[in-house]
């Protein structure tokens, strides 16, 4: 004999007064208990902060962005599985996250390194998960044309774009204007490859180059000329996954695959004198996915495949000077990483 699951609640109506007002009290307390254990059960989230203007924008690799207010992501503690984001196929993950204020313009830039300006505003909100509009009814892509990086405005005086082959290629902020030419090319594919990542930089700053299998090295930016330098040699089953500007103090965030990361600080990541040299292991992995310049305070925005984004403090990885394998950032399911950027108090995600 089987037993219900489910106990009806019987006809208490010719029970004593007495007798009636006492279950239904125990009812209450039932009732109280559990939903006092569900609420205990869920995870300790921080509040949101404040409503701000500043935005996270979403791509996926078949180029559909959507964009949601920062504040409307709540910070959880590293190690998270993090909330269902952007609405896309587990074949098309998402592959960019970048944070611009929603008054400002956002630059885009392509894997022929073709470079766009347009409005953050042009790009659809949502307050939660949405499927997102393609960019190319924003700007006018080639043919397969993919974007690889979108960077917010006024972020530096210098882009530097890098190719899957490691050559690095300078352009100066005001080239890149309210009024510049839209889809203008800053680099030839048959010059190292297509683009595979950008970054703003200073003009004083160290740039820091990192490969798919995890290796990575450090030059001074003046060493750039304008037609661009072999910033690195990639051996021919690798290839550059990102670009960041950092120096001497700076630390860098490095995330893998499996979510796991670690902040490997610059005072322990010996500068090249030159551009053009091998890289040395930057994280141990299988496939280093994401590379951000970070400092103490700020907020790591971290993408899945499967759409599940986590936003915590950069503070909560431990930095290191050595080669490390990292700590779990993500906890992932049948899952991997996909994306990282890094938000800073004025909104001047990279």
């Amino acid at each position: 004999m089987q037993l219900e699951s489910k106990v009806d609640r019987p006809n208490l109506d010719n029970v004593d007064a007495e007798i009636r007002a006492y279950i239904e009290h125990l009812e209450q307390q039932l009732l109280s208990s559990g939903a006092r254990k569900q609420a205990e059960s869920r995870p300790t989230l921080e509040p949101s902060e404040p409503e701000t203007t500043i935005n996270i924008i979403t791509v996926t690799a078949d180029g559909r962005a959507k964009r949601t207010p920062r504040h409307l992501y709540v910070r959880q503690r590293r190690s998270g599985m993090g909330v269902f984001d952007i609405e896309t196929d587990e074949a098309l993950p998402p592959t960019i996250l970048c944070e611009a204020d929603a008054n400002a313009d956002v630059l885009i830039i392509t894997e022929e390194g073709r470079i766009f300006r347009t409005p953050v505003a042009s790009i659809p909100e949502t307050d939660g998960r949405g499927r997102g509009t393609p960019l190319g009814d924003l700007i006018q892509l080639n043919h397969s044309e993919r974007v690889v990086s979108l960077l917010p405005t006024d972020d530096g005086l210098y882009i530097n774009l890098i190719s899957e082959r490691g050559r690095v290629r300078h352009v100066r902020k005001t080239y890149l204007g309210p009024t510049m030419t839209q889809g203008i090319r800053y680099h030839k594919v048959s010059e190292g490859g297509y683009v595979t990542g950008a970054c703003w930089s200073s003009g004083n700053d160290d740039l820091f180059i990192a490969t798919r299998k995890g290796l990575g090295i450090r030059f001074s930016e003046k060493q750039v000329p304008n037609t661009g330098v072999l910033g690195m040699r990639v051996d021919p089953d690798d290839m550059t996954i990102a670009i960041a500007a950092t120096n001497e103090d700076g630390g860098m965030l490095v995330i893998g695959h499996d979510g796991k990361g670690s902040i490997r600080l610059m005072a322990g990541f010996r500068k090249n004198k030159a551009p053009g040299a091998g890289g040395k292991v930057v994280l141990k992995t299988d496939q280093l996915v994401g590379v951000q310049s970070v400092e103490a305070g700020n907020d790591v925005f971290v993408i899945s495949q499967l759409a599940k984004l986590i936003r915590f403090s950069a503070d909560e990885i431990p930095a290191k000077t050595g080669v490390v394998q990292g700590v779990n950032c993500m906890t992932l399911r049948a899952d991997a990483v996909t994306a990282v950027t890094v938000s800073r108090a004025d909104g001047s995600g990279q």
